[in-house]
């Protein structure tokens, strides 16, 4: 029972990953750019949250769809000031300038709220479940974080599948040129990935602060490392790989923390990360592309 419980602790905190880690793929597969300033977006989220559920009594649902729609501004507005301008620019550029984001939000939310950690109240209500006599306890929170994660990839995997602005992103995912060409807005295109991304960190960050209910201007740095080495780990550029990255993920980080080290936890998820890329360099689920010269 000991190895169930460390492994659905384990999938509860890969959904989370994975969440965040669909933002970093969806950026990167059509914009083809890094945002390393996601993770921050996920503790703004975060904030939004704690101020109106917590601080003015505001009911969790409400709070949870005001910091939606708050990262989701947030998230175009990143993209408008920061990325748009430098849309021809090198790689090198736009991943100097997406660390310096970063950094801004981070010291943004120090000068607002403080260095302190603050005590974040669940928004989740769901009682926990006993199973096999007692001997497996799940919790609320990781019932509904699987749950949640689970509705949201497959309504993301629907919307770019099914819809005309999921194919529009599809089309400049494949060839930004050519996308245009046909007729598609390209910039109204990379600004609804973000828009979609930002949301995602939104929910991210209240089912993470719900698990793990501590806050503060750093909360979302390593989450937002781990669930980009979730993206690379199943293949930058792929929802599904999105998903299987974070979930595999959070399994190893959790088993790892159990069986072997807490310390040596990250390590050994980094470690697999190195000998996978060693293995298959564009991931698990990741394809192989080939330029034209």
């Amino acid at each position: 029972m000991e190895f169930l419980s460390y492994l659905v602790s384990g999938i509860s905190l890969g959904s989370i990953y994975a969440l965040i880690a669909l933002g970093y793929t969806m950026v990167y597969g059509i914009a083809k750019m890094l945002n390393f300033a996601h993770g921050d977006v996920i503790m703004i989220g975060a904030y939004i949250i704690y101020i109106l559920a917590t601080e003015a009594g505001v009911p969790a649902f409400v709070s949870v769809l005001a910091s939606i729609l708050f990262c989701t501004v947030l998230g175009v507005i990143i993209e408008k000031v920061a990325y748009k301008p430098l849309r021809n620019a090198s790689s090198l550029a736009v991943l100097i300038t997406a660390i310096g984001v970063s950094y801004l939000l981070q010291n943004a939310a120090l000068l607002i709220f403080g260095s302190d950690t603050k005590s974040f109240t669940s928004v989740i209500t769901l009682p926990a479940v006993t199973l096999f006599n007692g001997a497996l306890h799940i919790s609320g929170e990781t019932i509904a974080t699987i749950a949640i994660s689970i509705v949201l990839m497959i309504a993301l995997t629907l919307f770019i599948n099914k819809t005309k602005p999921g194919r529009a992103m599809r089309a400049v995912s494949e060839d930004r040129g050519a996308a245009q060409l046909m007729g598609i807005n390209v910039n109204a295109t990379i600004t609804l990935t973000f828009a979609i991304g930002s949301a995602l960190a939104a929910v991210a960050g209240a089912l993470l602060c719900s698990a793990y209910p501590a806050l503060s201007p750093t909360t979302g740095a390593m989450p937002g490392i781990k669930a980009f080495t979730a993206a690379v780990f199943g293949g930058i550029g792929s929802i599904p790989g999105a998903m299987l990255g974070g979930v595999l993920l959070g399994v190893i980080e959790n088993l790892s923390k159990g069986y072997i080290s807490t310390q040596l936890s990250d390590a050994i998820v980094f470690a697999v990360l190195i000998l996978v890329l060693l293995i298959k360099p564009t991931g698990l689920l990741g394809k192989k592309i080939s330029e034209k010269v």
